[in-house]
């Protein structure tokens, strides 16, 4: 559920704080009057979906009760809390929301919050801004975050060279930007060398959605991805991505497991969304592997730095495959790729193997 909070305010309620009227809404028991001590408080702003999207806003959550719960705070104000913004025009009033609530270090997730968080910051000026997947410069109040996706992307199209049975595979891209291209460049790279080394031809199939909300898109261009040929593929696309889910469980629910069709999460473990059971009854699961961005442990360990006086501001701090910033699961990889996606991470590592930024043309 959502709320508009100038609606809100403008109602007069200001005598219930933000975060009680959220965990009401939700159904949870209200716990805001726990946080005595407010300097620690921390809040999410969402982009255009909500903290349950399976994917990007889900992961910094999860960071965000990581870190209360190792310092003894509930959510709520003096701890922590999330604003979500239906489309961009909620990013600047909620951000002012969160400031006067009284929260004194406020995350904007995703590259579309740059604008409004620069504006913030300036307005702000004794607040800690973190922008994460974007950087803004100039400002000692801010501390930018970006994430070496490409390098975790490209153990993803490795995975996905070893695994494909048809040699077709597609990836899925929400809106076309320089962040999105990691995740494209990465799994192309990865593929190409995974075919390489297995003597293989492979084709990579590319379409971007326009958005990270269009779900009945994403499932569209599944659809079409799928009946081309490819039998898996990587989706980059936020909320948007549930729509490849649901596509290619529909799928593999009208065909035997062992004719399945293949999805590549992102950002948060997506194992859970290819649960399924086949034509011939047997439980069986689609999601091949996920490409991790470590939003979890990048929230809560930045937010830890500013508990302890140290916000990194004015840095823009960049997580990669480097204790694990990045990754992959094992998921249902055999054991043959994931020794292949074991060993190049070890190389990526070394250096051994430069990973792209942007996908060649």
């Amino acid at each position: 559920m959502r709320f508009n909070y100038k609606k809100l305010v403008a109602a007069g309620a200001a005598t219930l704080s933000i975060a009680a009227v959220l965990t009401a809404c939700s159904g949870k028991k209200s716990n805001t009057s726990v946080n005595k001590d407010t300097k620690h408080g921390i809040a999410l702003i969402t982009d255009g979906n909500g903290v349950d999207d399976h994917s990007f806003n889900q992961a910094a959550w999860s960071g965000f009760k990581d870190y209360g719960k190792e310092h003894g705070l509930k959510q709520g104000k003096g701890g922590y809390q999330y604003f979500e913004s239906s489309s961009a025009a909620d990013f600047t009033p909620n951000l002012t929301q969160a400031a006067q609530a009284g929260y004194q270090t406020i995350y904007g997730v995703g590259y579309m919050l740059t604008d409004s968080v620069k504006a913030a910051s300036k307005k702000y000026p004794k607040k800690n801004f973190v922008l994460i997947d974007s950087v803004i410069t100039g400002r000692k109040n801010v501390a930018s975050v970006t994430f070496k996706s490409n390098e975790a992307s490209y153990l993803g199209g490795l995975a996905a060279a070893y695994t494909t049975k048809t040699n077709k595979v597609g990836f899925i891209g929400g809106a076309k930007s320089s962040v999105l291209d990691l995740f494209e460049a990465g799994f192309k790279q990865g593929v190409k060398d995974g075919a390489k080394a297995l003597g293989k031809k492979i084709t990579v199939y590319d379409q971007y959605i326009g958005n990270f909300t269009s779900t009945d898109k994403a499932k569209s261009i599944a659809q079409s991805m799928y009946t081309d040929g490819a039998d898996i593929i990587y989706q980059a696309a936020g909320n948007a991505g549930n729509g490849v889910f649901t596509e290619a469980k529909t799928r593999n629910k009208a065909t035997t497991a062992a004719k399945k069709v293949w999805v590549i999460g992102v950002d948060v473990d997506q194992a859970n969304l290819g649960n399924y059971t086949s034509k011939d009854g047997k439980k069986a699961n689609f999601t091949l592997t996920s490409v991790l961005k470590g939003l979890r442990f990048a929230c809560k360990d930045i937010a830890d730095k500013a508990y302890k006086g140290k916000f990194p501001g004015g840095k823009v701090i960049s997580y990669g495959l480097a204790h694990d910033g990045v990754s992959v699961t094992k998921g249902n990889l055999d054991a043959k790729t994931w020794k292949a996606v074991q060993a190049a991470r070890k190389q990526i590592l070394a250096g051994k193997i430069k990973v792209a930024t942007a996908p060649s043309k």
